[in-house]
């Protein structure tokens, strides 16, 4: 009796690991359920919180969308020449520079520049570009936006309504004046 007590139980403890074998394997595969097999076990409590989590998800794209923007911004830089010389420029962050970034992301922006008043040169941007004009009293190395539609860079100084461009770094007053003291200058901006 024994005997058949022990085949009995080593069919029954075969079985029962042959069935767990399978049931790992099963649950172990790559196999996608559809999600509508699922849709009968979802409460209002679990949607809830499924449309958090894609709502959290998606915010992350986007804010990680934004960042790889703002970072492929930053490797390329706009880079302002005045006669064929680059000029370091601490570039403002207003929707002025935004849309003097994004046209110079079209091409090349070449501005004949005119000296004015012994302090400062103006040139025509070609188009208007949004303004923000605050009563300012610049410094040499100031670049301004003059009624939407003109730039000026200053080697000296002058008080008036301007939207802040950006300024000019590392030059003197006197490099300055060297550089945009001459009654003609071509500056340029463009993407580099």
């Amino acid at each position: 009796m024994s005997s058949i007590w022990d085949k009995s139980m080593k069919r029954f403890l075969a079985l029962t690991a042959a069935v767990a074998l399978l049931l790992s394997m099963t649950s172990c595969s790559n196999t996608e359920v559809p999600a509508s097999e699922f849709t009968s076990v979802i409460t209002s409590e679990s949607t809830t919180s499924a449309s958090a989590v894609l709502e959290t998800t998606t915010e992350v794209s986007a804010s990680d969308t934004a960042a790889q923007t703002e970072s492929s911004e930053t490797e390329a830089e706009m880079v302002l020449r005045i006669n064929d010389q680059v000029i370091q420029v601490e570039w403002e962050d207003n929707e002025s520079v935004k849309a003097l970034k994004k046209l110079a992301s079209n091409g090349t922006i070449t501005i004949e520049m005119s000296m004015y008043g012994g302090f400062e040169q103006v040139g025509p941007i070609g188009t208007d570009l949004p303004r923000n004009d605050e009563q300012t009293t610049t410094s040499p190395g100031d670049i301004v936006l003059y009624s939407g539609n003109q730039i000026v860079v200053f080697y000296g100084s002058n008080a008036w309504a301007y939207t802040r461009l950006g300024k000019i770094q590392n030059m003197s007053e006197e490099d300055l004046t060297a550089l945009l003291g001459a009654s003609h200058v071509t500056l340029t901006i463009n993407w580099d």
